[in-house]
Parts: structure tokens; sequence; C-alpha cells
């Protein structure tokens, strides 16, 4: 897919990492959390469909390495005009930044709000790890209008991919600022390293069942 245009050269990746052993626990780790998790998948599924209409999957365009636009999936926690209501609510934004979250954010769904307080709803991204979009660990991916706001400083956090949980994550998530969250990415991508990966999916399991900060 094509690049976000505009993007600041801070963002280009140029750090060292020994990429092959990253990519490699990507796939093992990815290959078998979804083959575990299977059966939850066609569970949610079902749940998503019978609680509200539209597809179980959401896909939206998302940010990756060095600015590379990808197709993003997440299990559809919102109704599926979601989109178009975000205007309306831009005012009751509860954090920072070029980001929108909002704890009773009225565009979710019954289930939603289940999958999204137990993260359920970020398992399909293990696709996206497996077709080498993502990351396990790694920023998060976000949105072409939140890039578009990013100053250079921001955009660091773009040169390497983006992932399923990093520093943010395991930080509060949503309790966490708009700089410190950039902060934690910054620090994540100068200090990447296989160890440090580890320990991140380690706490990140903590960081889930805690449900803090997870809205």
């Amino acid at each position: 897919m094509d690049s976000l245009v505009g993007l600041p050269r801070a963002a280009r990746s140029t750090f060292p990492y020994d990429t092959t052993l990253k990519r490699l626990l990507d796939v093992v780790l990815a290959a078998i959390g979804l083959v575990a998790t299977l059966p939850l998948w066609l569970a949610i599924v079902i749940a998503v469909r019978l609680d509200s209409p539209g597809p179980a999957v959401f896909i939206q365009e998302r940010v990756g390495l060095n600015g590379r636009l990808f197709r993003f999936y997440k299990f559809r926690s919102m109704f599926t005009d979601a989109e178009h209501r975000l205007a309306e609510l831009e005012s009751s934004n509860e954090v920072s930044g070029p980001v929108f979250k909002m704890r009773a954010d009225p565009r979710v769904t019954r289930i939603g709000t289940l999958l999204r307080r137990t993260s359920l709803d970020e398992l399909p991204q293990l696709l996206n790890v497996l077709k080498g979009d993502m990351s396990l660990v790694g920023p998060r991916p976000p949105l072409p209008r939140e890039v578009e706001k990013y100053t250079p400083t921001d955009a660091v956090r773009l040169s390497v991919k983006p992932g399923l949980t990093c520093l943010w994550q395991i930080s509060g998530r949503s309790t966490v600022s708009f700089d410190e969250w950039m902060a934690l990415d910054r620090d994540y991508v100068h200090n990447m390293s296989f160890w440090l990966d580890l320990t991140i999916l380690a706490r990140t399991v903590r960081a889930v069942l805690s449900m803090r900060g997870a809205y």
C-alpha cells in the first residue's frame, strides 16, 4: 500500500536491530496465540453479530513502519456508523494530543465494552503480525489523521514496526498523557532488544488482567 505523504525525515528507519530474531519471535508466538485462541474467535464473532448489525471484524487503515499504510484488524466494538459520529463527540475527548478516547463512548456496543476492557478486540491483530505489517511489541499503529499532527519528534515512533503492545500498554494506557505516551514510544525505539520485548510481553499479561486504562 502507499506511504503517508509528507512523513518527516526523523521517522525513517535508521536504528540497528536484529530483525531476523524479532521476526522469528513474532511468527512463532503469533502462530501459537492464533491457534490457541481460535475457539474464542468463534465465540466473539457470534457475540458481536448477535449484539449489533454489521461485520464481526473491523478493518481500518493505519500507519505502519516508515509511514506505510496497511489494513488493520480488530473485532468490531462499535456500531457501524462510529466513524461518522466522531465529529459530534470531539468536545468530549478525555485525552490530550491528536488522539480521541472517551470512557463512556456512546458508539461502543454492549459486547464491545467487554471486548475493550479485556483487550480481546485486539486478537485479530495476530493476523497483522503474521502478515508482517505489525510486530508483537512496538508502538501502537496510529491513524493517518493523527500522524498528520505529529511533530518530527513524535514521528520517531514510526521508525519501527507498530505492535500489539509496548511500554504504553504496561504503563497505564489511557491514563497516560499523550506527551508521556510519545516519550515511552521513543524510549522503546532507542532501547528495543529481544530481552526488552520479552519483558514487555510478560508484563502485558498482568496489564491486560488488571484492565487498568482500558476503554
